[in-house]
């Protein structure tokens, strides 16, 4: 700013956005100081620096304005986690899938987790089945991130809201003649005999 350019010359444009053409610093602060005003060098990468005289104090106050108001818009996205059990109720369900889109709606990701314990692992097909089944219901609000996977005794998947134009679930594979649901499928390798278009089983 003003004395303290060291360019040997720099591109000159006045408070009223008009080029003045290309001078020493000298005289482009003499002309700034005759308007009361200060030079200020914003764009020193430039060949040559590009200065503007400018009331550098509104400057600041501007620049920090327009800041302040970046940061206040910015959404700060946390991921939340909703944990499931193998056999959770159908109204646990139901409310734990409202919590779910209630996050996604409020532009979170989630993080959902079907745990199993004991006994219950021998039968992941119940997990894995539900976990299709809870993608499947949220449909348009939701698209899979991280798609589900076992990780040691849970079932997980990471679930974000869905953006417009964004990529689309997939369509999980569904038998002969029957359309299936708009859902992502499970990265897992063996369907579950007997279920619904979509839903796919644990290892054996």
């Amino acid at each position: 700013m003003n004395e303290r350019i060291r360019a040997k010359e720099i591109r000159v444009v006045d408070d009223e956005g008009k080029q003045l053409g290309i001078m020493p610093p000298y005289d482009a602060v003499k002309i700034a100081r005759e308007r009361g005003l200060d030079l200020v060098e914003v764009s020193p990468t430039a060949n040559p620096p590009v200065c503007r005289i400018i009331n550098y104090g509104k400057y600041l106050y501007q620049l920090s304005k327009r800041q302040h108001e970046a940061r206040k818009h910015q959404r700060s996205i946390e991921l939340k986690e909703v944990k499931f059990r193998p056999r959770t109720s159908e109204h646990d369900f139901q409310t734990k899938r409202n919590h779910i889109a209630q996050f996604l709606d409020a532009g979170n990701k989630v993080k959902a987790t079907i745990m199993f314990r004991g006994r219950e692992m021998a039968h992941r097909d119940l997990g894995w089945q539900m976990m299709q089944r809870l993608i499947t219901e949220l449909g348009e609000a939701v698209q899979v991130e991280t798609r589900p996977k076992q990780e040691g005794p849970n079932l997980t998947a990471i679930l974000a809201p869905k953006k417009p134009g964004g990529v689309k679930p997939k369509k999980a594979a569904a038998p002969a003649g029957t359309p299936g649901p708009k859902t992502a499928t499970p990265a897992h390798p063996e369907p579950v005999a007997g279920s619904g278009a979509g839903a796919v089983s644990s290892d054996s």
